[in-house]
């Protein structure tokens, strides 16, 4: 092919040019150069490596980390009439193997897989055929142990070199910080690489922090002012269809999309919030990640995240049309407390990961410098009672030394059983006065787990089990015999897992290799909390500024348009004018905050400071009912 960067742009995607930094990107790709290219959220990074990919002979390679996330690009690459082919995990051995014949000898221009799929001895040998006229790595920050979303498979991708030498390498990410972007040169061993980094600025979106006790009330009233649409994002699955139901019962087209609900689920979801027949997606971060909706005005983030990067990266899904968008982070002093517990806590230290070790080698019954390769089938939930160590904190420490390659897990770890109640109270209590053997089972099953007749609940078998003092497998078959007479939706307790050995048993020298790199991962996470927590409670420097200082850009200028820059912006003229218009409001009414607010259409932070301030001269009280009342 012998056409223009710009007229492949034109043909293929109907732009007549290119933005910030995409030719010169796609002009040292052409010239064979290594690049690590640091774009903003938006900045249309598949455009940088999928337009020298069309103008040259052969298939381009991308190594991407949600199987989502290259479904959606193989879909928009065919319907644009170019062939593309992603591996899933759902293919069979012969499909895998005529896609791959496909990619060697039928025209293929892009190939799309995962880290683990590249790590296959297959797919290797079939690359090894293809002819390659580039190396891509999507999401690239993956790769690296200071990043926020480091994959270990990722450290696969540096096979890719080995096995075409010759071919230019690609690196794409939108949320790098310097060191970050040392450790990805480094380790896909980019040669001479250009590096380009443009400004993650998005002028056009209005970082907001709204400090709120009832943060539904707030969440309605912006989705509620929404013309276009918008994401929630939330930490968990539960919370995610609770908001997700609240903002349905309030008039508002919702639906909520997790890593609990199918494959076909999924897609049909999207799809809802893709034709605009769904307005709000409410989410855990296993959404959005490569999903361009140019139209999203409004992004909520209704905990707090647990890293800068995850906040910017999903707050940049917002205004990728370029109109004004909104991003608000909403909170209130409980969160402050919930992040630290939930991602401090449970950070397994050397010591403890030693312990988990030692004692995975007693409950296996594996010898002093035996065990290598050998594969045993483990209850995670017995495990842990049997030690009575900390469920959570001991999941991260297999994780750990999976990590660390003293163990493999299989995939089936994250999965645990699940109840939901499909039946009324009323019902339930006449089932079990004709069962009286299930009786005690049941009544320990609602008193441990509340919300269980409106919610897919994860429950503890072991632990249900020592509560009524029987044994777990007596536990199974109560669940399973409420399932088959329809009383509860019940999906099986799969806490097994299957581990295998990748070491000689060496008790606390095995860990000892890698106990510096735990220590450091563990002041690494500390970081990106306290850099969190200190964004949300700076009021004093603009939202943006803060965000761009924290990757590595200096010298930006305020935007005008955050919660901060608009509180400095008020000068005592419109203070003044701002307390008249409270005080005449109140003068024909007693209300609270939010009513006030609500009738002058200001924003929240603004009228807690007036009302303050009223308080304080003397001008106004607080009743009985907790309003505001002229003296």
């Amino acid at each position: 092919m012998h056409k223009k960067p710009n007229e492949i742009l034109e043909t293929y995607w109907g732009f007549t040019s290119f933005k910030d930094s995409q030719e010169k990107i796609i002009t040292a790709s052409l010239e064979g150069r290594d690049v690590l290219a640091l774009l903003p959220t938006g900045g249309g990074k598949s455009i940088c490596f999928q337009v020298p990919a069309m103008m040259q002979d052969g298939i381009c390679i991308v190594v991407s980390p949600l199987i989502a996330l290259i479904q959606n690009q193989v879909t928009n690459l065919k319907n644009l009439g170019i062939k593309a082919v992603g591996l899933s995990g759902s293919l069979r051995f012969e499909e895998l193997s005529n896609e791959l014949d496909n990619c060697v000898y039928g025209g293929y221009k892009f190939l799309y897989l995962s880290p683990e799929r590249l790590g296959q001895e297959l797919i290797q040998e079939r690359i090894l055929q293809m002819n390659v006229n580039l190396l891509v790595v999507d999401e690239a920050h993956c790769i690296s142990q200071w990043g926020h979303d480091f994959r270990p498979a990722y450290l696969q991708c540096a096979l890719l070199r080995e096995l075409h030498p010759a071919a230019p390498m690609m690196a794409l990410t939108a949320t790098a910080t310097p060191r970050v972007s040392d450790d990805i040169r480094s380790s896909l061993d980019l040669i001479a690489p250009l590096i380009q980094k443009d400004s993650f600025s998005r002028k056009n979106i209005a970082f907001k922090v709204v400090f709120e006790e009832d943060k539904k009330y707030r969440l309605k009233q912006y989705c509620t002012a929404l013309k276009t649409s918008g994401i929630v994002y939330v930490r968990t699955r539960r919370l995610a269809e609770e908001l997700s139901g609240f903002l349905l019962k309030n008039g508002i087209k919702a639906t909520f999309y997790h890593g609990g609900i199918t494959e076909k689920e999924k897609r049909k979801k999207l799809e809802q919030w893709l034709e605009n027949k769904v307005q709000i997606m409410v989410a855990t971060n296993a959404f959005g990640m490569g999903i361009d909706k140019p139209d999203v005005a409004l992004v909520v983030h209704y905990q707090i995240p647990d890293c800068l990067e995850n906040y910017f990266q999903e707050a940049g899904r917002a205004g990728r049309n370029g109109d004004n968008a909104t991003a608000v982070l909403i909170t209130n002093p409980t969160d402050k407390e919930q992040v630290k517990k939930q991602f401090l806590s449970i950070l397994p230290d050397v010591s403890f990961v030693k312990l988990v070790y030692k004692k995975l080698n007693t409950f296996l019954q594996i010898a002093y410098g035996e065990g290598f390769g050998t594969t045993y089938p483990l209850n995670f939930n017995v495990f842990c009672a049997t030690y009575q160590l900390n469920s959570m904190l001991t999941y991260n420490a297999l994780k750990i030394l999976d990590r660390n390659s003293v163990v493999a897990l299989t995939e089936s770890f994250s999965k645990k059983a699940t109840v939901f109640f499909k039946i009324e109270k009323e019902d339930l209590f006449r089932y079990i006065d004709e069962h009286p053997k299930l009786k005690d089972f049941v009544k320990t099953l609602l008193r441990t787990y509340g919300g269980i007749f409106e919610h897919d609940i994860k429950i503890n078998t072991v632990l249900l089990a020592k509560k009524l003092n029987i044994d777990e497998s007596v536990i199974t078959k109560g669940l399973e015999k409420l399932a088959t007479d329809d009383v509860i939706d019940y999906k099986g307790s799969h806490s097994d897992l299957e581990l295998t050995f990748l070491v000689p048993r060496d008790d606390d020298r095995t860990v000892n290799r890698f106990a510096k790199n735990i220590m450091e991962q563990n002041t690494l996470k500390e970081h990106q909390i306290a850099q969190t927590l200190l964004y949300i409670e700076n009021n004093k420097v603009c939202r943006s500024i803060q965000l761009l200082s924290y990757f590595g850009e200096e010298n930006s200028v305020a935007c005008g348009r955050c919660d901060v820059c608009l509180h400095t912006q008020q000068t005592p003229n419109n203070l003044k004018l701002d307390k008249e218009r409270i005080t005449k409001f109140l003068t024909t009414q007693n209300a609270n905050s939010r009513t006030i607010q609500r009738a002058l259409k200001l924003e929240n932070r603004l009228v807690l400071i007036v009302l303050q301030e009223l308080l304080e001269d003397g001008i106004l009280i607080i009743n009985d009912q907790n309003q505001y009342q002229l003296v």
